[in-house]
C-alpha cells in the first residue's frame, strides 16, 4: 500500500495565508485529502477537538482560523498526517493524537531529515516513535548491546523491540530473533493443558506472535519460525545456551526472578543484542519481591554498554483511556 500511495498520489501541499489569521492548506490530490479528512471528516473533527481549534474543509483545501501559533501547530499536524497516510495508506485515531504531540511536531515533522533514523521501516508499515521516550528507546535498541526497559502497558516496549529486531534480521545483520517470556501464569497447571509443549506454552507467548504478524505477512513469519530464523520460547528453555548473531527479547520480565534475568542476560554472545522488557506494576509472582526487573536496572544501569529506559503513562500509545487508567492506578498506589 505504501508504494502504491507514493507512486499514485501527489504529496505536494500549498499554504495560502490571508487576513484575519486564516491559513488554507491546498491539496494537489483529492485522494490524499480524503485520506487525511477521514470518513465523514472524522479525522478533521478529532483534530479540531484535540487542539480546541476551528478547522474547515473547503473544496480541495483545509482552512484554519485560529491564532498564528495554533495554525502553525495544526499545519504541522496535518503534514504529519499526510506523511503517515503516504507511508501506511491509512490513518488511525492514535495518528491524530500523535500529530499534535509536541515531539512529533517539533522533531518528526519540522526536522524530518534529522529524525529519519528513528523511523523503523518494515514490509507492512513504517513504525514512527510517538513520544520522546520512544525515540530514545529506538536509539538504544540500535546502539546498545543490552537494553532494559520498564513501564506500563501500551508504551510500545515489546512492539518497537520486535520491529527493530525484524529489520535487522531482514537486513541480514543478525541470523536469528529469539522471543521469550516467563510462563508464570502456567505454573502447576502447565502439565494439565492439552497438546504438546509448544501448544501448552503458546497462549503465554501470543502477544509476541501478534507483534510479528503486525509487521510481516503471516506466511513469511511462519516460514521463518519453521526454519529457525525466529524462535519463540519460554524463559526456562534459555538456560545453558549462548546466543550468537541474535536479537533476544525477554518480555514480561517483571515475572522473572533475579536469577532468571541474570541467566538470560548472560546468554549474550558475539554480535548479539538482548532486550529486557517489563511492567513493574503487573507482577504475577507469588512474592512480588522476587521480581528481578527493578534490581537489574539498579545493578546494571551504570554500564555504558547497557541502556535503561523508563516509560510513563504519558508514553502510552494505545487507546487514550489506557493512559488515564494507568495514571489513575499509579496515583492510587502512591497514596
Amino acid at each position: 500500500m505504501k508504494n502504491f500511495a507514493k507512486s499514485k498520489i501527489n504529496p505536494d501541499l500549498k499554504y495560502v495565508y490571508s487576513e484575519n489569521n486564516a491559513l488554507s492548506i491546498v491539496f494537489q490530490s483529492n485522494e490524499l485529502l480524503l485520506g487525511v479528512l477521514g470518513e465523514f471528516n472524522n479525522n478533521l473533527k478529532e483534530l479540531e477537538k484535540i487542539t480546541n481549534s476551528s478547522i474547515y474543509s473547503r473544496g480541495n483545501s483545509i482552512l484554519l482560523k485560529n491564532t498564528p501559533e495554533k495554525n502553525e501547530i495544526i499545519k504541522n499536524a496535518i503534514k504529519f498526517l499526510v506523511d503517515q497516510f503516504l507511508n501506511n495508506g491509512t490513518l488511525e485515531k492514535k495518528d491524530i493524537e500523535s500529530s499534535v504531540n509536541k515531539f512529533m511536531i517539533d522533531q518528526k515533522v519540522t526536522n524530518k531529515s534529522r529524525n529519519v533514523e528513528y523511523i523503523i521501516k518494515t514490509p507492512k508499515k513504517s513504525v514512527i516513535p510517538r513520544s520522546e521516550k520512544q525515540k530514545n528507546y529506538i536509539s538504544a535498541l540500535k546502539e546498545s548491546d543490552i537494553v532494559i526497559s520498564a513501564g506500563p502497558a501500551g508504551t510500545g516496549k515489546t512492539f518497537l523491540a520486535v520491529a527493530v529486531a525484524l529489520t535487522m534480521l531482514l537486513d541480514k545483520r543478525i541470523e536469528r530473533i529469539i522471543l521469550s517470556r516467563p510462563a508464570v501464569e502456567a505454573g502447576e497447571r502447565l502439565g494439565f493443558l492439552p497438546g504438546d509443549m509448544r501448544e501448552k506454552v503458546d497462549p503465554y507467548l501470543r502477544p509476541l506472535y501478534d507483534s510479528l504478524y503486525d509487521l510481516l505477512d503471516f506466511e513469511k513469519i511462519q516460514k521463518k519460525i519453521e526454519v529457525g530464523d525466529i524462535e519463540i520460547a519460554p524463559l526456562a528453555f534459555m538456560r545453558g545456551r549462548t546466543l550468537k548473531n541474535s536479537f533476544a527479547i525477554l518480555d514480561e520480565a517483571q515475572n522473572a526472578t533475579d536469577t532468571q534475568i541474570k541467566m538470560f542476560l548472560t546468554r549474550i554472545g558475539e554480535n548479539s543484542k538482548i532486550v529486557i522488557n517489563g511492567d513493574p506494576s503487573q507482577i504475577d509472582l507469588p512474592n512480588k519481591k522476587m521480581s528481578g526487573l527493578n534490581r537489574s536496572k539498579k545493578l546494571l544501569g551504570h554500564l555504558k554498554e547497557i541502556s535503561v529506559v523508563d516509560f510513563d503513562h504519558i508514553d502510552v500509545v494505545r487507546h487514550p483511556l489506557v493512559s488515564k487508567i494507568v495514571k489513575a492506578y499509579s496515583e492510587k498506589n502512591s497514596d
